[in-house]
């Protein structure tokens, strides 16, 4: 079930995590928990773990760290209280050998004692700052998720992992983008400023109403695609590197943490890496 974008919003993101562990939480989460980070999610083996923490430390535009958890551990304490990975997540994807073999809305079953968990920062997260400013988010005003590219944005390689961007995109006025990019340069945790705005074939986007992921949005006279680095990235990585079982979340359906917005434009958020 999705909740109405106002009911949605105006929730605790603890509310929308237990609502995802029941099942009464399904599909993308754009626009719910206003003021709160959203994470996409990377769980890996252990020993596939360090080279993938290495590739988001070298590609710190399209996987931004929030937290990183234990191996074996399922919550993820950096991003908030009383996180089960297992469970929180509205819908899962899961991979074998870089195939995806099936969508879940859990993954207990398959849970490991040597599972390493990561969560990236989400675009979704500074989409309240872009309402805030007037600025319009055209999937969140159609309730609909929003479009995401491959890309010929090469990632830089790490261990195993190598890839191109993934891009998500938002249709704007050019005064609008230069705004947008104002906004969005001062939140880095969050893939920061667009990569790309104009011409979608300049980044290797043949047909702007076709997204790899997500749905297609109308974009309006006067107005141009602005492309912003995703996380939908790694899943590229992944089909690349074929870990033997890897999972993500479904495109669109990300975590809900305690991290407040305010804390990655101030800079009061900060990620410390691990050691692996």
């Amino acid at each position: 079930m999705l909740l109405s974008s106002n009911s949605a919003a105006d929730r605790a993101p603890e509310a929308i995590r237990a609502g995802a562990r029941s099942g009464t939480i399904s599909g993308q989460t754009s626009g719910m928990a206003r003021g709160f980070a959203q994470g996409n999610l990377v769980i890996l083996p252990r020993e596939w773990a360090k080279d993938f923490l290495n590739f988001c430390l070298a590609n710190p535009k399209p996987c931004p760290l929030l937290a990183v958890g234990r191996p074996g551990d399922p919550s993820l304490p950096g991003a908030g209280r009383d996180i089960d990975i297992r469970t929180d997540v509205p819908s899962y994807r899961i991979f074998r050998n870089g195939n995806l073999v099936g969508e879940v809305e859990n993954i207990t079953s398959v849970w490991q004692d040597d599972f390493v968990s990561f969560l990236i920062g989400c675009s979704f997260s500074f989409e309240w700052a872009l309402l805030g400013a007037g600025l319009p988010v055209r999937h969140i005003e159609l309730g609909t998720n929003v479009p995401m590219y491959k890309t010929d944005i090469e990632c830089v390689s790490a261990g195993r992992f190598s890839g191109q961007y993934v891009a998500s995109m938002r249709p704007m006025k050019p005064a609008e983008a230069i705004r947008a990019i104002e906004i969005t340069s001062r939140m880095p945790q969050v893939h920061g400023a667009p990569v790309h705005f104009g011409d979608p074939s300049a980044i290797g986007i043949a047909d702007i109403t076709n997204p790899d992921f997500g749905d297609p949005v109308p974009i309006r006279e006067g107005e141009v695609p602005v492309f912003w680095a995703c996380g939908v990235t790694p899943q590229v990585a992944l089909a690349n590197a074929k870990p033997p079982i890897a999972i993500t979340h479904s495109p669109g359906c990300m975590l809900l943490t305690d991290i407040p917005d305010d804390d990655l434009i101030t800079g009061k958020f900060r990620f410390s890496a691990p050691d692996l």
